[in-house]
């Protein structure tokens, strides 16, 4: 008796309760009841739920954007252009500044410097080397021509690292065409053409680190002007004529070799483009064996064998490729991608080094001896009759401990200047 007044009491204090419970029966064709789901029971507490799973959606979405959740870039947008440029010349710029040191002491030993040349060859000869340039020239002398390197280096950096981007996106335009060779054509283009476009201030950047002068240093200036007024190597024609001038068959010859006197630049910019062969030639295999490498041993550390430790989390791009839009990338560790940048340099050193020695002794050609200009085959038999092969090999040591960590400083810079930048 006492429970039906408080069943009563309670559906009519809750009126919207009895609402509920009555909207829930309907009645079916047959005459039976039929229960059916009851709608919310608080709109408001309905309304506050959604409004919070909607908010947090959001602040989700947010914390996702910044760095991990990236819209793909077209690389053949001026965007992507000008955003891999950017990277590659601040890449460029911290991988020289880096080892400026070294590279002023590897040139003196490659030049055959003569107050450098006993020096060369031992690691101890690279610590007297660095001891007798901040004796005499100070600390700064251990920088001497790094304001030209970092002037031809950002433009040199930021065209190669962008004409890769490029032509691998032309060579390599889906997975299933990216093979070792394809990537080697790529790196090998984007050098050649990085080092047309800024060969001249790599010649005046060479001699101003060749400069060895303890009472004064050449400015710019005095460096462009000597490199524009040094001639060309040509054998006098009158001196061959000598005695011999009676003969058809030698005035022929001193008419075509007149002739050929006559259109081959002796001086002006043609001397900025001293020992440019020698440097297209070592460009090819330097460049394409140092992108191969660097990109395969990325790969590598990729593979979910090495991901867990090699990887960044949350750090993954969409691949700029319109053919694989969905197509993730993610970041390397600190210490993986060093490491691919300094194994790519150690390779790419190595299989061009001689190259790179001939290039070094063609531009300073005009500091030495007579200052005449020498192709690479009299350069390569100057050399070689100097010092034999081993001529060929001097200062690797040194080439070792200067590349190695510009490589792995330059690509570890690009990428992830390229990761911050969104592409």
């Amino acid at each position: 008796m006492n429970s039906e007044p408080s069943d009563h009491a309670s559906l009519a204090s809750s009126p919207t309760a009895l609402y509920h419970q009555v909207a829930q029966i309907r009645v079916s064709p047959n005459g039976l009841p039929v229960m059916e789901a009851a709608p919310p029971q608080n709109m408001s507490t309905a309304t506050t739920t959604v409004s919070e799973a909607s908010g947090e959606a959001v602040s989700q979405k947010r914390m996702e954007t910044p760095l991990n959740r990236r819209q793909p870039v077209d690389k053949r947008s001026l965007d992507y252009v000008l955003r891999s440029g950017f990277a590659g010349g601040i890449a460029g710029c911290a991988a020289k500044t880096v080892v400026a040191p070294l590279d002023r002491v590897k040139i003196l030993f490659q030049a055959s410097n003569p107050q450098f040349a006993k020096y060369s060859g031992s690691w101890s000869g690279l610590a007297m080397a660095m001891r007798d340039i901040n004796r005499f020239e100070g600390a700064r002398g251990l920088y001497k021509g790094h304001s030209a390197t970092l002037l031809r280096i950002f433009p040199y950096a930021a065209i190669k690292f962008l004409a890769y981007e490029q032509v691998r996106a032309i060579f390599i335009p889906t997975k299933d065409k990216e093979t070792p060779f394809r990537r080697l054509i790529s790196g090998s283009l984007a050098g050649v053409t990085s080092v047309f476009c800024t060969y001249p201030l790599e010649v005046i950047r060479v001699r101003l680190a060749f400069e060895t002068k303890r009472t004064s240093r050449s400015s710019f200036r005095t460096i462009c002007r000597q490199i524009y007024h040094e001639e060309a190597s040509s054998r006098p024609v009158a001196a061959a004529a000598s005695g011999n001038s009676s003969s058809p068959a030698m005035a022929t010859a001193q008419t075509v070799s007149s002739s050929i006197k006559a259109v081959t630049p002796r001086t002006g910019l043609a001397n900025f483009y001293r020992g440019f062969a020698a440097t297209v030639v070592g460009m090819v295999p330097y460049a394409g064996v140092s992108f191969l490498i660097h990109d395969t041993i990325g790969d590598v550390l990729r593979t979910p064998n090495f991901a867990p430790y090699t990887t960044l989390p949350k750090s993954e791009t969409p691949s700029p490729s319109k053919d694989q839009p969905g197509k993730l990338r993610v970041q390397l560790t600190a210490s993986a991608e060093l490491f691919s940048g300094a194994v790519s340099g150690l390779v790419a050193q190595t299989s061009s080094y001689p190259i790179e020695i001939i290039r070094r002794r063609m531009q300073v050609g005009g500091a030495m001896g007579d200052g005449k200009r020498l192709n690479m085959a009299e350069t390569a038999r100057k050399i070689y009759l100097e010092r034999g092969f081993r001529g060929f090999w001097v200062g690797l040591t040194i080439g070792y401990l200067k590349v190695v960590p510009m490589a792995a400083t330059g690509f570890f810079v690009y990428e992830r200047m390229k990761w911050y930048l969104g592409i």
